[in-house]
């Protein structure tokens, strides 16, 4: 067992988060039972950089109660909440990680989580399957496999691939549609709010929100942002999702245009330099900013440190800084994810969904891993409808089934 911790203060609450999630997972509660009984990670060990906050803690348990013995680390720096890290290092897992670490800490933690010959590695990110294939080498001979669990890491997973550099195969964790269809939407739209309103404490209702990107984390900030009450405008450079943006009811155009109207930004895009230099010229006095994609790089956080005349910590999470003699922008968590940063991430019962794939994906790559030929392995139809189906009985929810007749109709070619 081992922890890291530098000058914080522990709270003694870590254990009750955690409980409280598993009040709420039924899902993981199901796994956590099956696992204890089948052992499928037994002599297995796991590599673990997500988020690590109260929901994260509960895959943990519920993957070393499957016989999985874990290295855990964040995928942010400020996402770590310290004392669920100590609850769990209570519990035997190893831990490496705590709040507001340096660049230089976050990256020396993911090494010391890999070099213990880890055979699945659960990335958020990137950041682990990135070092495995630059620095540690070495390690790459006991990996089975991995899972992915966002939007960012598919698209550097890709990258890896399309250049043939990806040395194990990966789930796609993050594509399965009991993930983003309910994760990136429900989830983030929720969690992106909770962190602005809780950080800000201000009134949304009559106000201007300006969200960069319309895919399904796009769709689901905007979703909740005018149910809240704002008056919502999208940024796009996709023409299919932004005719998408339009017909669920939102205005479309430029950031250009769009940065001199906005009372808050939220960037959920994946991309770099979404909002930079021009667009912060031209904001109105006290427009708010912030960022729900995975890295802190779609607000040109550099530039505008460097552009402003002044600064100002003007309440927790909260940086003000001045771009114009006399106004301001304000600019939440550094830039960093918001929802985590500023908040405690997605709600518990859409996690239950996403970690309960997580759990399943990195089964199936126990039992099928070396097997595997592909780099990049999507989510077997299988695990998404077995998910979905034990939801449906945790909800108390039936549904039709086909009949005979019915499955003969639609595979039939007869027209």
């Amino acid at each position: 067992m081992s922890y890291e911790v530098k000058d914080i203060n522990l709270a003694p609450s870590g254990e009750h988060k955690i409980d409280w999630v598993r009040k709420n997972c039924p899902l993981l509660r199901s796994l956590e039972a099956d696992f204890q009984k089948e052992l499928p990670f037994k002599g297995i060990k796991i590599a673990l950089s997500i988020h690590l906050e109260a929901k994260t803690a509960y895959l943990c348990k519920v993957l070393a109660a499957g016989g999985a013995e874990m290295y855990i680390t964040g995928s942010n720096p400020l996402s770590t909440q310290d004392d669920v890290a100590a609850a769990l290092a209570k519990d035997g897992l190893n831990v490496y990680a705590w709040y507001n670490c340096t660049e230089e800490e976050y990256f020396s933690c993911i090494e010391k989580v890999l070099i213990n010959h880890c055979n699945i590695i659960i990335d958020d990110g990137g950041d682990l399957v990135n070092m495995l294939h630059t620095k540690l080498t070495d390690e790459l001979q006991y990996v089975i496999g991995g899972c992915e669990e966002t939007t960012t890491g598919i698209i550097r997973l890709c990258a890896m691939a399309k250049a043939d550099k990806l040395r194990f195969p990966m789930v796609m964790v993050n594509n399965a549609d009991c993930k983003h269809l309910f994760d990136n939407r429900y989830g983030t739209g929720q969690s992106v709010w909770d962190g602005i309103n809780r950080t800000t404490n201000l009134i949304v209702a009559g106000k201007n929100v300006v969200v960069a990107g319309y895919g399904w984390c796009g769709k689901g900030v905007s979703m909740r942002a005018k149910g809240l009450g704002a008056k919502v405008y999208v940024t796009e450079v996709d023409p299919i999702k932004a005719i998408e943006a339009v017909m669920d009811g939102f205005t479309v155009l430029p950031m250009e245009e769009a940065a001199k109207i906005g009372d808050f930004f939220v960037t959920v895009t994946g991309c770099a330099g979404v909002i930079t230099e021009e667009h912060f010229k031209v904001m109105k006095d006290g427009a708010i900013l912030c960022n729900a994609g995975h890295f802190d790089v779609e607000i040109d956080m550099a530039g505008l440190r460097k552009m402003a005349l002044s600064s100002i910590d003007q309440r927790h999470n909260i940086t003000g800084y001045e771009v114009t003699p006399g106004k301001f922008v304000y600019v939440l968590g550094e830039g960093r994810l918001v929802n985590l940063a500023c908040g405690d991430g997605h709600p518990a019962e859409i996690m239950d969904m996403s970690f309960a794939i997580q759990a399943l994906s990195a089964k199936y790559l126990v039992e099928h891993g070396k097997d595997l030929t592909e780099k990049l392995i999507v989510v077997p139809k299988e695990v998404d409808l077995q998910v979905a189906e034990r939801k449906l009985k945790f909800l108390n929810i039936k549904i039709d089934r086909l009949t005979k007749e019915q499955e003969e109709y639609l595979n039939s070619s007869e027209v």
